[in-house]
C-alpha cells in the first residue's frame, strides 16, 4: 500500500512543481495598506512584497522595496491573508448514492468539476483555499480534497498537498442525515455509532497485517481501497472532518475519537456551546457555521451565533466555514462578523477565517498568514474585514491576481444572484448554478 500512497504523493508534487515554475517571476510590492498578517500585530501603512508565488517580505514603511519591483499603491486599503474555507461543496460534487452508509474509498476528487463557476464566486469572497466535501447523507461519505483556487484546468492542478503528504481528509457524519433504516443504513443513533466502530475495527486489523509484514511485499494483505484510506486516518495522516450538530452526537464523536485515536475536526457543532467543556478537555478543534437566516433542519435549531465566542473563551481552536451552498462563499467574512458581534474577539475571528482553518487542514506552513516564505495568497479589501460596507477588491493566489472587482466580468460573480449570467445576459452552461447539490445531503 505504501507504494500506491507514495506514487500518488509524488505525482501531485510533480504537478505542484510544474505550477510553481509558471508562477510570476517579477517582484510586486503592495505599499501603504493596513496589513493584517495574522502572525503578529496589524501593520499601518505596511508593505507586502511577493515573487514567484511566495511572500518575500512583509513589514512597515521602512521595509526596503527592490528597485526593479512593480509597486502597487494600496493606500487606504486593507490586506488580509487568503481565506481558508474548511467546509464547502463548491465544484458540483454530488452527495453520493444509497448503496452503502460507509464509503471510505469514495473520492470527491472524481466528482468535482474544475471549470465550475462556483470557484470564481468563492474567489470573489476572498477565499483562496478550500476543503471540498462529499455530502453528509452517509456515516462516512468519503475522501475530501484540499484545493487552492489557482488558475488550472484540471482538478489535479488545484490539489494542495499538506504537511502530512495527503491532499484531503475523511468526511464522516452523524445525526439525522443518515438515519434511513433501510438499504443498510442505520435507523438509530446508537446503530450509527456501532457501524462506525465495526468499520474501524476492520481497519485496525488491516493495519496490523501491514505492520506485521514489515515491508515484505509477499506478506502484505490483499489491497483494499476502503481499508487503505482508513489506515491513513488511523496513522494520523488523514484528518476526519465530522459533521455533527446535537450535543449527544458531538459527545459520540469525542467517544469514537478517544477509542480509535484518529485526528478529528468537529464541523457545525450547533450545540457545541452546551458541551464546550468536554470539547475543550478533549482538545478537539471546531469548524463552525453561522446561519444568518433561521430555518433548515430541526437538529440545528439550537445553533447559536455565540458559539464562536464561547469556544474561544474555553481555549478551543475555532474556524468558520460556509458549507456552501448553506452560506454563499461570497459571504464568509460576514459570518465571522456575526461571531464578533456575538462575543468573539476580532483577532480570533480573523484567525478563524485564515490560520485556524489552515491548521485544521495541516496547511499552516503554506497558507493562513502573511509571512516570509509562505504562499502569496492574500485579499485586498476596501475597508474593515468585519464591516458590511467592505468589498473584496482583489484576490491573489500564489502571486497571481485571480479576482478583480474593477473588471466587469469579475464583478458579476460578486454581485450576481444564485445563478451567474454572462455580460450579454445569456445564461452560461448548466454548471453556472451556484452549486449542483443534493439538498437532502447537506
Amino acid at each position: 500500500m505504501r507504494k500506491f500512497l507514495l506514487t500518488g504523493f509524488f505525482s501531485v508534487c510533480m504537478i505542484a512543481a510544474t505550477l510553481f515554475s509558471h508562477a510570476q517571476d517579477k517582484i510586486i510590492a503592495f505599499k501603504g495598506a493596513l496589513i493584517y498578517t495574522v502572525a503578529g500585530k496589524p501593520i499601518e501603512k505596511g508593505i507586502l512584497i511577493v515573487q514567484n508565488g511566495k511572500i518575500i517580505a512583509v513589514g512597515d514603511a521602512s521595509t526596503t522595496i527592490p528597485a526593479d519591483a512593480q509597486v502597487i499603491d494600496a493606500t487606504n486599503k486593507v490586506i488580509i491573508p487568503g481565506i481558508v474555507d474548511t467546509h464547502s461543496h463548491i465544484g458540483g460534487p454530488q452527495g453520493g448514492d444509497n448503496s452503502n452508509a460507509l464509503n471510505p474509498e469514495v473520492r470527491v476528487l472524481d466528482a468535482v468539476n474544475p471549470e465550475s463557476t462556483s470557484f470564481k464566486k468563492a474567489l470573489s469572497g476572498g477565499i483562496t483555499t478550500v476543503n471540498i466535501m462529499p455530502g453528509s447523507g452517509h456515516l462516512m461519505s468519503g475522501q475530501t480534497i484540499y484545493v487552492k483556487l489557482r488558475d488550472a484546468n484540471t482538478i489535479e492542478g488545484l490539489l494542495e498537498v499538506n504537511e502530512k503528504g495527503v491532499y484531503g481528509g475523511m468526511k464522516m457524519a452523524n445525526g439525522t442525515n443518515s438515519l434511513r433504516g433501510t438499504g443498510g443504513f442505520p435507523g438509530t443513533r446508537s446503530k450509527s455509532a456501532a457501524m462506525d466502530r465495526g468499520l474501524y475495527m476492520k481497519a485496525l486489523e488491516y493495519k496490523k497485517k501491514i505492520d506485521s509484514a514489515k515491508g515484505n511485499a509477499s506478506k502484505m494483505p490483499e489491497r483494499d481501497l476502503r481499508m487503505e484510506a482508513l489506515v491513513e486516518v488511523l496513522e494520523g495522516k488523514r484528518i476526519v472532518h465530522f459533521h455533527t450538530h446535537k450535543m449527544n452526537d458531538i459527545l459520540t464523536v469525542l467517544r469514537l475519537q478517544k477509542e480509535f485515536g484518529f485526528r478529528v475536526v468537529l464541523h457545525h457543532v450547533s450545540e457545541g456551546w452546551k458541551v464546550v467543556n468536554e470539547i475543550a478537555k478533549a482538545g478537539i478543534p471546531c469548524s463552525i457555521i453561522n446561519i444568518d437566516a433561521p430555518g433548515g433542519k430541526l437538529e440545528a435549531m439550537n445553533c447559536s451565533p455565540k458559539t464562536g465566542g464561547i469556544l474561544e473563551k474555553a481555549g478551543v481552536l475555532v474556524a468558520i466555514h460556509t458549507d456552501d451552498p448553506i452560506t454563499d462563499s461570497r459571504f464568509l467574512m460576514r459570518s465571522a462578523a456575526i461571531s464578533v458581534r456575538e462575543g468573539m474577539s476580532r483577532e480570533k475571528a480573523l484567525e478563524a477565517l485564515t490560520i485556524s482553518g489552515a491548521k485544521m487542514l495541516d496547511l499552516s506552513s503554506k497558507v493562513g498568514s502573511l509571512e516570509k516564505g509562505k504562499d502569496a495568497d492574500f485579499v485586498i479589501l476596501s475597508g474593515d474585514p468585519f464591516s458590511v460596507y467592505t468589498h473584496v477588491e482583489q484576490t491573489w493566489v500564489e502571486g497571481k491576481k485571480r479576482f478583480d472587482r474593477s473588471d466587469p466580468a469579475d464583478k458579476l460573480f460578486a454581485v450576481g444572484g444564485y445563478k451567474i449570467y454572462t455580460p450579454e445576459g445569456a445564461e452560461d452552461d448548466d454548471d453556472v448554478r451556484h452549486n449542483e447539490w443534493n439538498d437532502g445531503n447537506r
